[in-house]
């Protein structure tokens, strides 16, 4: 996926999100690229992913300089400060970047394309989104769901279904990667599909290495759960890559 912003804006965006809990991913509509190095507007999408005060905005910028006046400090802490309109319904990015893993490319954007032609604006390519070995991947928003092997039959689902699909997620990108792995396994134990009711609320490293999560739910119920590193050998990681030693967080014991 080529972009045409300007590489130094996106340079300073990436460098000034660091240390604000804020991800910064290009995004584009399905299919060749629209602008042709013409001056046109560009979609800004703003989403807030914490379970319970969640919010997706859009707005159009014809300088994409000015995207560098985001507080992206507040964004972070769940402010939009006004930017934009609110969004209806969800969004669903779906990576196609060719350059990191040209699966993601290869086999996402046919997904793209078909799902973009049923529900028009609510569905982008995007940049890498991680976890490319799971090609094609999707994020979707404002929920900040993660999935992977996702095809358009799933995509249709997340787009209209307004519950969490516990097939192909991977977590939920608000949290950290022990506290992602944590909370999906407490929803595929209890089968909670409801988005807004589960949280993580701390994520400690004990002296084993082990992580220890504790994930709530809005009604008052608790889980303990350890989280372990686990050595998956040496395979690729990502599509064409020489194989190299890989690790996964797994979980070993929910209290």
């Amino acid at each position: 996926m080529g972009s045409h912003l300007d590489g130094g804006v996106g340079a300073r965006l990436v460098a000034r999100s660091a240390g604000t809990g804020v991800r910064v991913v290009l995004v584009r509509r399905p299919g060749a690229h629209p602008d042709r190095h013409r001056v046109v507007p560009r979609r800004v999408l703003l989403a807030h992913t914490v379970p319970g005060a969640g919010w997706l905005r859009a707005g159009s910028l014809l300088d994409p300089r000015d995207l560098l006046n985001l507080d992206l400090a507040a964004l972070g802490a769940g402010a939009h400060g006004g930017f934009g309109e609110p969004v209806v319904g969800p969004v669903l990015l779906v990576c196609t970047n060719g350059r990191r893993d040209v699966c993601c490319a290869v086999r996402g954007r046919p997904v793209a394309g078909e799902l973009a032609a049923e529900f028009g604006d609510a569905v982008w390519e995007a940049t890498h989104l991680g976890g490319h070995r799971f090609a094609p991947t999707g994020l979707l928003l404002p929920t900040g769901y993660a999935y992977g092997g996702l095809d358009v039959g799933r995509g249709r689902e997340l787009l209209v279904g307004g519950e969490v699909v516990l097939r192909g997620c991977r977590g939920r990108s608000t949290w950290v990667a022990a506290g992602q792995v944590a909370e999906l396994a407490v929803r595929v134990l209890t089968h909670t599909v409801d988005p807004e009711v589960l949280h993580v609320r701390s994520c400690e490293r004990d002296e084993d290495g082990d992580r220890r999560v504790v994930v709530w739910h809005v009604d008052g119920r608790g889980w303990r759960v350890t989280v372990t590193e686990r050595d998956l050998g040496v395979r690729p990681v990502s599509c064409g890559a020489d194989p190299a030693p890989a690790t996964a967080l797994v979980v070993s014991r929910i209290d």
